[in-house]
């Protein structure tokens, strides 16, 4: 294709003809450079969710931390439960102290408070409320265990080889893995099984009384046709997405796992999107024909994702340029056809790009917020679902017993990647309390352990932890006995309650101010 373009251009005008053989190196280049890369690469795959057919793979099969796409396994388990007449939309859900005691994403609610299912998974979705996860899954099936039980075994049922899943939120556990080509039958599987419940998955924002909730989503709005579904982000799983779009009636799923960045994740992503909808992939596997990776542990991306993250963009940007390497030839080939005479006009020439090659420069397009509240629908009489004995019926009683969290798990040789860091910043703190108080709800009390994890969807999570590893060795290099300035002490402000039906101007204020410092320092 390359070398037809430039035989074609030999005899025309010398500036078009020297401009398509930069464009025709340029995609060898990247060819060769991702031939480099490729035992580097992350798993990636595309399918068409109508037939299940793979269009693209790469380690699709290799065991992974699947962090919060999680919650992708935590809605099918709900969703059925709700199908088999077990649960319904409506049923209020009681937040436990050990849902309460979740490190951020979280809605903050306190323990006692409620919010029924059909909020609890719009709010599971948009925010990727880890307190919120544990909520129903203690509704749904009684506990976090026995909810684990009922998540493994929809994984087996679905046919999921490389999963097993501890808990309803993805945070960190050695044993809790899926892959690629999992992530994508659960997918696919969720489309086909609960159609009626599509819209769950593209939601844009949500309003919690006065408060926006926006979905860490970056595709949602940028990419034409995207539609869904879930990113997640740990330290050790990198900037994972699962993302469904659908043009001229076709609808791609694609999966791409352990990124460095949110922003390589999103154009990677849509660098797989473009190869699809251009027709550059044709299916050649079915996903139950993908070969298996034997012996093979879920990698930690910790140094690379929340360390020094240099190596692993470039790296990144090394598979994007593979990827979008047939689109850049076809393109060349395109730009040197005689009919092709608006070639300098920008606008069309930004309408023959692929998206991935500008979709980091395109705004979002608002979403209209879908309203939730938090407590029970008004006038609600029927049962209550709340932590109780394993599979037992909603509206048992529970036992009355306090949680206390375990200790981390740390992985076989490592220097405890998946372990709680006690130095990490937590992710949106201010916007979590934020939303505790615009639901006419204090603030959650601090958990017995002090412990802080950075988990979440977006970058912050991962430019904390950069910026605290950065610190660390700055104090490090710090002459012994040199003399610290003291910290200027801050006196505490006292407690402002919030109002029965409504938050003080005060209170609000007090709210917005301490977001905005917390975010000045996460989100740059």
């Amino acid at each position: 294709m390359i070398e037809s373009a430039q035989a074609r251009v030999s005899s025309r005008n010398p500036k078009t003809a020297a401009l398509a053989r930069r464009v025709a190196a340029f995609a060898v280049a990247a060819l060769l450079c991702g031939a480099t890369q490729s035992a580097r690469a992350n798993p990636s795959l595309l399918i068409d969710a109508d037939t299940g057919a793979v269009l693209y793979q790469d380690h699709a099969t290799q065991p992974w931390y699947p962090a919060s796409v999680t919650k992708l396994m935590t809605v099918y388990v709900s969703l059925q439960a709700v199908r088999d007449h077990k649960i319904g939309f409506d049923t209020p859900l009681v937040v436990s102290a050990r849902a309460a005691s979740m490190p951020p994403s979280k809605m903050g609610f306190r323990p006692g408070s409620m919010v029924t299912l059909g909020n609890a998974l719009k709010m599971l979705m948009v925010k990727s409320a880890n307190d919120v996860a544990i909520t129903i899954a203690e509704g749904v099936a009684g506990s976090v265990e026995a909810f684990a039980e009922e998540m493994n075994a929809s994984a087996a049922s679905l046919g999921l080889a490389q999963s097993h899943f501890v808990n309803p939120n993805g945070l960190p556990d050695p044993n809790h893995v899926s892959s690629a080509r999992d992530l994508a039958v659960l997918a696919r599987a969720l489309y086909l099984t609960f159609p009626d419940q599509a819209d769950l998955f593209g939601i844009g924002a949500l309003r919690l009384g006065n408060k926006i909730i926006a979905n860490h989503n970056n595709l949602l709005g940028r990419y034409p046709g995207v539609d869904g579904m879930k990113t997640g982000f740990t330290c050790a799983a990198g900037f994972n997405v699962v993302a469904s779009a659908s043009l001229g009636g076709r609808r791609l799923i694609a999966v791409v796992l352990g990124s460095p960045t949110a922003t390589q994740r999103m154009i990677k992503t849509a660098a797989l999107l473009d190869r699809g909808f251009a027709g550059v992939d044709q299916p050649t596997l079915s996903l139950a024909s993908l070969p298996q990776q034997q012996g093979t542990a879920a990698p930690d991306m910790h140094d690379s994702v929340c360390r020094a993250r240099a190596r692993a963009i470039a790296e990144s940007s090394a598979e994007v340029e593979a990827l979008m390497a047939p689109l850049a030839a076809a393109k060349a080939q395109d730009f040197t056809a005689p009919d092709r005479t608006y070639f300098y006009n920008s606008r069309a020439l930004a309408g023959l790009s692929p998206m991935a090659s500008r979709i980091a420069m395109t705004p979002p397009t608002p979403f209209e917020p879908v309203p939730v509240f938090a407590g029970p629908p008004a006038d609600y009489a029927g049962p209550i679902a709340q932590p109780r004995p394993p599979h037992s019926p909603i509206g048992t009683p529970g036992p009355a017993i306090a949680y206390a969290p375990s200790d981390p798990q740390t992985l076989e040789g490592s220097v405890a990647p998946l372990a709680s860091r006690p130095d990490a910043l937590p992710m949106r703190r201010g916007k979590a309390r934020g939303a505790a108080a615009l639901a006419h709800l204090p603030p959650p009390m601090p958990a017995a352990s002090s412990t802080k994890l950075i988990e979440g969807d977006d970058e912050s999570g991962a430019s904390a932890a950069v910026k605290t590893s950065q610190t660390k060795a700055v104090k490090g290099r710090t002459a012994k006995g040199s003399r610290q300035k003291p910290a200027p002490h801050v006196a505490s402000k006292a407690h402002v309650p919030s109002k029965i039906h409504g938050v003080s101007k005060a209170a609000g204020a007090a709210g917005k101010a301490k977001a905005s410092k917390i975010e000045k320092h996460a989100n740059k």
